[in-house]
């Protein structure tokens, strides 16, 4: 193994049973060199206290339960890792262009939960600063029913007033 720290979902899991116990794994190769790492998914569990759909999902390498694990904390926190989510989100808004209609209204809609900073999204989606983002929500000309100075991952609307 490479000293490199970035990996991408196979979309396949290793199911081992010993006796009653079970043990799963996300495997994962390594974006450096190509070598198949594992990401611990379950530990030892009882076969019997393993939901029989779930077992089917593994079995299946179901490709939605790939992405619902890589997002799960549990499982980010037992196996030391982090996403990297850049470049996976953008708004596309016709740019700087659509800056002179009156009022615009926005909804943003994640097709899975990709926490970003709605500053950072609206500013590269018109084409502006972010410093120019923040002083158009203190001036109350950028309106939202959520806090837009932090990170989200869920749906929000929000009305740019001109």
């Amino acid at each position: 193994m490479c000293a490199s720290d970035r990996f991408r979902a196979s979309g396949k899991f290793r199911v081992n049973a010993n006796h009653k116990l079970l043990d799963v794994w996300l495997l994962v190769l390594c974006t450096g060199c190509g070598d198949t790492a594992k990401l611990t998914v379950l530990e030892r569990m009882n076969v019997r206290s393993v939901r029989p759909e779930l077992l089917d999902r593994l079995h299946d390498n179901d490709s939605g339960l790939t992405a619902e694990l890589l997002q799960d904390a549990v499982v980010q926190h037992r196996n030391r890792i982090t996403l990297d989510w850049d470049g996976a989100w953008r708004l596309d808004t016709g740019g700087s262009d659509r800056l002179d209609v009156e009022v615009i209204d926005v909804s943003v809609r994640f097709a899975a939960r990709i926490p970003v900073r709605p500053v950072r999204l609206i500013a590269e989606g018109f084409g502006l600063g972010r410093a120019e983002v923040e002083r158009l929500v203190t001036e109350g000309k950028l309106v939202s029913a959520v806090r837009l100075s932090g990170k989200l991952s869920g749906d929000f609307t929000f009305t740019l007033k001109r």
